[in-house]
């Protein structure tokens, strides 16, 4: 996990991982995080946070958050993702995430294919980044931590579409719900069109 990493490190240089959680919900933001390990601190059990349980994962967040030499979370918002689309708002918020960080990297390592365009020296895209660089699976663990606790909050406030349990995602329960009370101010009226297609929702004013 720290192949990546080392290199640097060697050359007393900083490098953050770059990860985001929630490109293909429903509804809700997306959620990046920027991180900056402390070379001299190993946190041990660094992975893809989709392979980690929530326990596992919540444990490691307040560790990393403790223990990291900076560190940056951020959003673009269901608006945004709508305005200028989900690839965009992504590079979005991982930008607002760099920005945010305390010092300033040599090196940037994303996750993914994609260069978000980050005011770095160098950036590296690293497929499966999350399971490959121990920055890169620190944000990760960051991101849907915060987002999934983010939809959480969301669901105290629209019971009825029951994101505490799906944080968005287009599940059927979910998927009956919004065909059943319609679309909420939270839902990305762009990803909807296609199920709203299959049917008509009950309510005539749309939730929220």
């Amino acid at each position: 996990m720290y192949t990546y990493e080392t290199p640097y490190w060697e050359q007393d240089k900083l490098v953050c991982g770059i990860d985001e959680a929630g490109r293909g919900p429903l509804a809700g933001p997306v959620c990046a995080a920027a991180v900056i390990l402390d070379p001299n601190y190993t946190i041990e059990g660094l992975n893809d946070s989709k392979k980690l349980s929530e326990k596992k994962r919540n444990l490691l967040f307040d560790q990393i958050k403790e223990h990291a030499l900076s560190y940056c979370i951020a959003f673009a918002t269901e608006q945004e993702i709508d305005e200028i689309n989900i690839l965009q708002a992504t590079f979005l918020a991982m930008n607002r995430a760099y920005a945010g960080l305390e010092k300033t990297p040599d090196a940037a390592f994303v996750d993914g294919n994609r260069d978000p365009g980050l005011p770095c020296g160098e950036t590296t895209c690293i497929v499966k980044g999350d399971a490959k660089s121990a920055s890169v699976a620190a944000a990760s663990i960051l991101a849907k931590v915060t987002r999934d606790r983010y939809m959480e909050m969301l669901d105290e406030q629209y019971p009825q579409y029951q994101f505490k349990v799906h944080k968005g995602y287009p599940t059927k329960k979910h998927v009956e719900a919004l065909l059943e009370h319609g679309p909420s101010e939270v839902h990305r009226q762009t990803f909807l069109k296609k199920i709203l297609a299959r049917g008509t929702y009950k309510n005539e004013e749309h939730a929220g």
